[in-house]
Formats: structure tokens, sequence, C-alpha cells
């Protein structure tokens, strides 16, 4: 089976599970979206954003909270999508849900005003997909566009590595049955490396909880940063 294709099942199997334990956004997203969207509350603000791996979409959530036009939630799992479906059903936010490769987004030219991307570029099981993948969010972004991508690193307590590797970790469904998942675990040396070979303009980058995080732009707001 193709790596990437595992990746999908794999998610497919734990999704109802997984998406149990992924109740509240993320501290560093809820900071994000306050900087990034000027205007929150502008009933009449005509953006759109992106949430890149939604999986349950709590953080389209919190897109939608803010006051963007619109809200699309991209995942290639169709199993998480069904819980980010049911998620805003229940919730009462607005989300328009595909599903896609974060390498190859279906997703136009240009048409992204505020993205996030957490949790996700580090279960893109090769680095050509990684690297496609900061490509293709530098291209949906518009002029003036910002995104949030996050990725588990070395810097993690639980890690002794210094260089970034792959590995696989097990999620523990109900009853006790492990799955194992798919994750290439950053060096924050290699995150930002990756992040300045894209065709993205880096704004700022940081490590917080284990994890690196970089705020980005189009090319085109490379000296707006």
């Amino acid at each position: 089976m193709d790596r990437r294709a595992a990746v999908r099942d794999t998610y497919d199997r734990i999704a109802t599970h997984f998406a149990s334990t992924r109740e509240y956004a993320w501290p560093e997203v809820e900071a994000f979206v306050a900087e990034a969207i000027d205007a929150p509350d502008d009933s009449d603000l005509d953006a759109t954003g992106l949430d890149l791996g939604c999986g349950n979409c709590r953080h389209a959530e919190l897109l939608a909270a803010a006051g963007l036009d619109r809200v699309v939630g991209l995942d290639v799992s169709r199993g998480l999508l069904e819980t980010g479906r049911g998620r805003a059903a229940d919730r009462e936010f607005d989300v328009a849900l595909c599903q896609g490769d974060a390498a190859a987004l279906p997703i136009a030219d240009g048409s992204i005003d505020v993205a996030v991307y957490v949790a996700t570029l580090h279960h893109l099981p090769t680095a050509d997909a990684r690297r496609a993948s900061l490509d293709e969010l530098a291209r949906v972004l518009a002029p003036g566009g910002r995104a949030l991508v996050s990725a588990w690193s070395t810097a993690h307590d639980r890690f002794d590595e210094t260089e970034g590797f792959d590995t696989t970790i097990e999620w523990t469904l109900p009853g006790g049955e492990t799955v194992d998942r798919f994750y290439h675990i950053y060096s924050p040396a290699e995150f930002e490396g990756d992040l300045e070979a894209s065709d993205l303009a880096v704004v700022e980058w940081e490590i917080s909880s284990g994890n690196c995080y970089a705020t980005v732009t189009a090319p085109e707001m490379t000296t707006a940063g």
C-alpha cells in the first residue's frame, strides 16, 4: 500500500476515538488567529479561512467564530471529516469540508486569507510530500494572507534525538487495540530549513510545548513581516 494511503487509512480507522480526545483549540492557534484577523467583530469581513488537516474541525470552529466570511476544512481522512461535520452541526458553525491531500490542494491560487496547518505536516510520510505541501500552502495564500504551520520536534521532552527522524507512535483504541501512526519528528533546524526552501516567507517561528511553530505569508509579503 502507498505510504500516504496508509496514513489516510490509519486515521479513518481511529477517527471517532481520536476526535473525541481533541476538544479544544490550541492556545498557540488562538493567539495566531486573534493576531492574523484584523477585524474579528466585522460581520462584513470578506475573507476565507483554511483549516488544513482539520480533523474534527476544532480550529475551523475558531476561524468561523473570528468573523471570516468562509471557512474550509480539508483532511485526507473521510472518517475525520465526518467527525468535523458532526461538530459543526452540534455547535452551529459553518465550514465547507473537503477531502484532499495536503501536498496537492484542490484549492484555487491566492484564495485563502488565513490558514491553520497544525499537527499535520509531520504525518506526511516523505520529505518530498512535506516540502510540496509547504509550496502548496504558499500557492493558495492570498497576498497579505498568513498561515500558522506546526510540527512535532526533537525539542519535545520525550525525544533524545537531535536530528530529524521517522517513527511510529501507537494510538490505543478503547478495548486496548493499538494502531501505529507515522510521524516525522523535525529537528528545529530542519523545520526552519524546509520553510526557507519553500515558496513561503517566514515572518517568525518559535518552539512551544515541544512543537515548532512558524507564522508564514505568501511570497509577495516577504518584506511586510
